[in-house]
């Protein structure tokens, strides 16, 4: 499932591959665009904004595609056989010299101007790995509404961009809270906690083939800061605010009664909960429920995570 590591991957691969050469193809198959020509541009680069891929050629154009749940850009040599999908599921051809990118079951793909690129990314909140990234303005944004649920606020890329429904529930795992929970109801402090993970996982996951969320040695050391003090001011002078917002509102209820010790789980996997329904929590061995939240499935432990369920 593409999420902001994965786009920032496909814009690596499509910036290698693209980026300093001149078109020797272009194809776009959506209705609208069809009969545009890129041919004989040079592509400038190919840049992720959260989960949004814009690729730039010359004379002030973008390219801006979407993946969302399965969409796909596959990278091909000259002779390569093309095995991201049948025909029928290409939605752009992107061609030089030496490679082919070719972009499957994009359900967002439009042309427009460089110049007017806000139409499409300027509603994003802070990117998680993008040079812009500022905790303090995700605080921020997270905060206007604390009755939200927090499952629902960290997939809301006005908020911070890039998370996508497996972080969502890693990373309410991890803070041993339930989705549900609201985001004024979290512990004090907790918000700026959850939102430095967030930040240090995708990190961590920038260059993986596979996504992983278990191995926790790399989330201990954060990434080189940008230049200047902007970022870690922000989260400082937010931190206040969250303190705040949160003062009023309800906790997260105490479990019940403790259940019988079942033992850990020590078989290493990738993924705390997502896509493991009815198995062992590998903290507490309780099993792992499913069940959907604003029409996404969406995987939590009922015995490690606190807060209101379904």
């Amino acid at each position: 499932m593409p999420e902001g590591d994965t786009v920032l991957q496909t814009a690596a691969r499509l910036h290698e591959a693209l980026a300093g050469q001149v078109l020797t193809r272009s194809d776009l198959r959506v209705p609208r665009f069809a009969t545009a020509d890129l041919s004989g541009r040079t592509v400038l680069d190919v840049t992720a904004r959260g989960k949004h891929l814009l690729t730039r050629f010359e004379g002030g154009l973008t390219l801006h595609s979407h993946l969302r749940m399965d969409g796909a850009w596959r990278v091909y040599g000259p002779h390569e056989r093309w095995r991201g999908g049948p025909g029928h599921q290409i939605r752009a051809i992107l061609a030089n010299a030496e490679h082919t990118a070719v972009g499957y079951r994009l359900p967002v793909l439009e042309l427009l101007r460089t110049s007017e690129e806000d139409r499409a990314v300027g509603h994003l909140g802070p990117d998680l790995l993008g040079p812009d990234w500022d905790p303090g303005r995700a605080l921020d944004r997270l905060l206007t509404a604390p009755e939200r649920p927090l499952g629902e606020a960290l997939l809301d890329q006005r908020n911070l961009a890039g998370i996508g429904n497996v972080y969502k529930c890693e990373l309410c795992f991890l803070a041993r809270v339930t989705p549900w929970l609201p985001v004024g109801a979290l512990p004090d402090g907790a918000l700026l906690r959850l939102v430095t993970l967030a930040e240090r996982l995708l990190y961590a996951n920038r260059d993986r083939p596979t996504r992983t969320t278990t191995i926790t040695s790399e989330l201990r050391t954060p990434r080189p800061p940008p230049p200047g003090p902007e970022a870690k001011a922000g989260a400082e002078a937010h931190a206040g605010a969250e303190a705040k917002a949160g003062a009023g509102a309800e906790r997260p209820r105490s479990r019940a009664a403790p259940r019988p010790a079942r033992p850990p789980v020590r078989v290493q996997e990738r993924l705390y909960v997502y896509g493991r329904a009815r198995r062992p929590c590998l903290r507490c061995g309780t099993p792992i429920r499913l069940t959907d939240q604003d029409d996404r499935p969406t995987y939590w432990c009922p015995g490690c995570q606190s807060g209101p369920t379904p």
